[in-house]
Formats: C-alpha cells, structure tokens, sequence
C-alpha cells in the first residue's frame, strides 16, 4: 500500500534542506522529565519518518543512537547528543554494538525497494532486530506498520507489515504498534505520487483503486504519536490504529490538492487497469519505480481505515483532517525550500545533472557556478547592483522584450526598476522580480512577479574558498501543471544560454578594478588579500 514506503525511503526528492528542516509536530507535543530521557535507538533516520523524528527526539533532549548502514550520510545532520552508528538489521553481527545500553527502540525500516524478494528481507531483518533487542535488555520497541484487516486476503506488502510486526513481539519485549494509512506530507512517496499524478494529468485515466477508502494522516500528526509512545507506562505494549480526521477515496485526496494547487483536473474511471498495467502507467508519469509502484497498488485493493480508535484517548490526540494537511505540507514544503542552500543541497542529493535542471519535488531547479579570484564582498558587490538601470549583464535586449511581452499581458513589466542603484533590503521591488531574502555579501534571492504558469525564484550564492569565492546562480521554477511544465522546457535552451552569460559577466564585473566610489568592497577584498598572504 502507498501509505508505508515514507518508512526508510531514499528519494530522489530528499534535499538537505528537508534534512535539517524545522520538525513541527502536533501541538499537544511531548515534554518529557530529565528522569525519563533515556538512550533510544533509532533506525530508519535517513528515511522520510525517521528523519522528522529524529529531529523531533533531539528537539526535547534525548540522546540517541541512529542505526546507519551509511553513517556518513546521516553524521553530519545530527545533533551533538546523538550517535550514529554503522550496522545493517541484515547483518546481525553488527547490532550489539548498536543496542548497548538501550531502553527504547523505533524499528523503522523494510525492504520495499529491493530488487529481490522483498519479504524475506523483511522478516529476516526484523527476526535479527528482535533477537539482538532481546539480549540487550532493550525496554521497548516501537514500530510503525500498516492499516489493513487481518481477516481479508492482504497485498503481500500489508502482509509482511503485519508479519515484522508479530515478529518483534515474538522477542518477549513489550511492542507498541501503530498502523497508519497514508501519510500526507512533503516527501512522502504517497503524497509524491498524488502529487505528480495532479500536476502532470489535467485528464486522468483512473484504475477502480482511487475509488478504495483511505484515512490519510498529517505527518506531524505521526510524528506526535511515535513520541508519545515514549509516555506509555513501562513494560505496556499494544496495537493503535491511527489515522487523521477524514475518510476520503485516494481520488478526493487529488481533487483536494488540485483544488488547493488552482488547478482544473478530470478523472476518468475504467475497470481495465491492472495493478500491473497502473504499475508501469505509474512508472512514467511519476517518481515511483514501477517494481514499486506494483507492490503499493496490490494494496489498495482493500480500505485502510481506522476500526479501533482507541489511539485517541490513550494520547489525548485529535488529529488534523485532509484539507488541513495538505495545505501544511504545502506551506512547510515551501519554507524548507526557501532555507535551502544550493552549494549544499546540490553537492550532496546525489542528483545527477541532467538537460532541463534537476528535481526536487515539484520544483525543477538549475545550477550553475563559477570561481572567482576575489573575496566575498567583491563577489557579491555586482550581485547587489543586478537590475534596474544596470541591467541584468547579459542580453539585456531579451530581458527588455520579456519585460513587454509580461506588460502586454497584464503583469508588471520592467518599469519598477530598482529603489536604490547600489543597496537592496527584503521586499524591494526589482523590475519584475522582488527581493525575497538577501544576506549580505552571502545570498540573495529573487521571487518573481511577472506572469507566469507556475513560480519562479532566481538566487545567488557566495561562498570563500582558497582561491577567491565561488559564486552559485540557481534558477527554481515550480510549474503550475503540465502548461507549466511545457513552458520551462521548451524555453529551458535559452534560459540556460542567458543564465550562463549572465554568469560570467557577473564574475567578470566582479573582478574588474574597484571603484574607490566603493570603501566597503575595497576595504573587504584588502583584508581577504591580507589574511591569504
């Protein structure tokens, strides 16, 4: 079923900035003693749930040690109380190291995207866990699984859910298990692929599953009860349910996010699609591998909704409905990606580049840096001075003939110009762009303001290095839909033409003799020179 993958998925998608975003979980959060912050173990912290309650368990004060089979991919996004540790549930050899001194553990890991036999992983992974948990004296095991009747034929990815389940409690350590439907958040492979499906397919040819029940639940809203779950009275171990406020088809969640997205979509029902057939219709028109997409689709033959409600008066939780949590993913999605660094994130997605930019989630984004033998200050000083009378350094004629094109349909043109020739403050208008963030002699991003299908940033970066600064220019765009789309790649040739000139003029502005007119920048490059010497 859809609802699971987010458990230790490696996306694509996942960026630093989602790496070190700001954890929001359910207001009703948990606080705990000093008394009560013993050492946790955590799996899964690479994945899309294990990284929000990582941040989550670091925020309140617990020290933790993250089980990784690549610690340095995890290392240098942890806080100074938690540990990573290498080992692989696959490898029990690794994991008494790991459970040392243990008292609570959050089993957060599958198997899904294996090339091979998916469920023996899963039951082999979870058999070396409990055993290894029981000799350490761990305390608790806290697992997140998967809604589905026991009683009804399960998709074999419900039924190995279930089984790694039944297998932790077979060690003899108390298990708390929450089973959840889809979760709804920025990075979730359910609302990842919701999300493509609406904004690529103005019409969608829909199999009978998006018809199924479903009882979708904010990701903050998860986070708040694997917390929680630490407030549970020692040696207790049960099954929750867990789900948000509404019931709705998979095809309501599309309709809702098209709805708050602005976008007109139609959905066309027919019984013919097999789950292989939406499999591979799937694999083209989303980010799901189709082997994966095929094993989430099995599952949604069935409803998975909340019987048991029990979950909410045992934490006091009064979860958020479809329409509220989408409209938070959406708001957070966008406030991680205005934190981003660029010279981070793209060095370290594992994202290749590739012709037409690279994606991260719905954003399309385009990097391109150079170096420069001068200091920060000097770097960033023609940065400063983009736009308005000084042009923006490379065929400018273009930039003119875009800004009458946008003034010919309604938007704002180039007529703003800039309020200052040489300083920029956030919330100044910069001819059809305006100054959404700046940090001086940093960064600076642009958001812009003339008409477009989607939304569009223009950003810039300088950072020191041995030889001078590098300077990063990165192009977002966020197409509205499949006009969007069209739109970016059929201009993306000459985008990428002007984007680099305009580079290197910046660069070559930047290292022209100096101005006297301009102490601050003089002064700056003087003591760079200094100190290099």
């Amino acid at each position: 079923m859809l609802n699971n993958f987010w458990l230790n998925s490696r996306s694509n998608k996942a960026t630093v900035a989602e790496a070190n975003a700001t954890i929001l979980v359910n207001k009703k959060s948990v606080e705990p003693s000093h008394t009560d912050r013993e050492l946790i173990l955590l799996t899964g912290a690479t994945g899309y749930i294990g990284g929000r309650l990582l941040k989550a368990l670091e925020h309140v004060g617990y020290p933790i040690c993250c089980l990784a089979r690549r610690p340095e991919a995890l290392k240098t996004k942890v806080g100074i109380n938690t540990e990573v540790t290498k080992a692989d549930c696959l490898d029990p050899a690794t994991l008494p190291e790991a459970m040392a001194g243990v008292h609570t553990a959050y089993y957060l890991v599958h198997s899904m995207a294996s090339p091979g036999k998916f469920e023996e992983e899963d039951r082999q992974a979870a058999r070396n866990f409990a055993d290894a948990a029981r000799k350490a004296g761990v305390h608790r095991i806290v697992y997140l699984g998967g809604l589905g009747e026991s009683e009804q034929p399960l998709s074999a990815h419900l039924r190995s859910r279930h089984e790694v389940a039944d297998i932790l409690r077979s060690s003899g350590i108390p298990t708390v298990e929450f089973r959840a439907s889809i979760v709804i958040g920025s990075g979730s492979l359910s609302f990842e692929m919701i999300r493509a499906l609406v904004q690529r397919l103005p019409v969608m040819i829909c199999p009978r599953w998006v018809d199924v029940k479903a009882q979708p639940i904010a990701v903050e809203d998860v986070i708040t009860y694997l917390m929680k779950a630490l407030e549970l009275p020692e040696g207790e171990g049960a099954i929750y349910e867990i789900g948000g406020a509404d019931q709705v088809s998979y095809g309501e969640i599309m309709k809702e996010y098209a709805r708050q997205c602005g976008l007109r979509r139609y959905m066309i029902s027919v019984p013919v699609l097999t789950p292989r057939l939406s499999s591979l219709w799937l694999g083209l028109v989303t980010p799901v591998y189709a082997r994966i997409g095929r094993k989430l689709i099995d599952s949604l033959r069935h409803p998975t909704l909340v019987r048991d409600p029990s979950a909410l008066a045992v934490f006091g939780m009064a979860p958020m409905g479809l329409k509220e949590a989408i409209a938070r993913a959406l708001v957070n999605e966008h406030h991680e990606f205005a934190q981003t660094r660029w010279s981070d994130a793209l060095s370290s997605s594992g994202n290749a580049r590739s012709w037409g930019g690279v994606r991260f989630g719905t954003r399309i984004v385009d990097s391109r840096t150079i170096q420069v033998p001068v200091a920060p200050a000097a770097a960033f000083a023609p940065i400063r001075r983009i736009g308005g009378s000084t042009g923006w350094y490379f065929a400018n004629f273009l930039w003119r003939l875009r800004g009458d094109c946008d003034l010919f349909v309604g938007g704002v043109g180039l007529r703003r110009g800039r309020r200052d020739p040489q300083n920029l403050v956030v919330g100044d208008a910069l001819d059809f762009w305006r100054v959404e963030a700046i940090e001086p002699d940093r960064s600076l991003r642009l958001v812009a303001e003339m008409k477009l299908p989607g939304r569009a940033w223009l950003q810039f970066e300088v950072d020191p290095n041995s030889a001078g600064s590098v300077i990063r220019q990165t192009a977002i765009f966020d197409p509205a839909g499949l006009v969007g789309l069209l739109y970016w790649y059929a201009l993306y040739p000459a985008h990428r033409w002007i984007f680099a000139g305009m580079l290197r003029e910046i660069a070559a502005a930047a290292e022209d003799s100096l101005p006297e007119s301009d102490p601050y920048v003089v002064s700056a490059t003087r003591i760079a020179g200094r100190e290099k010497r």
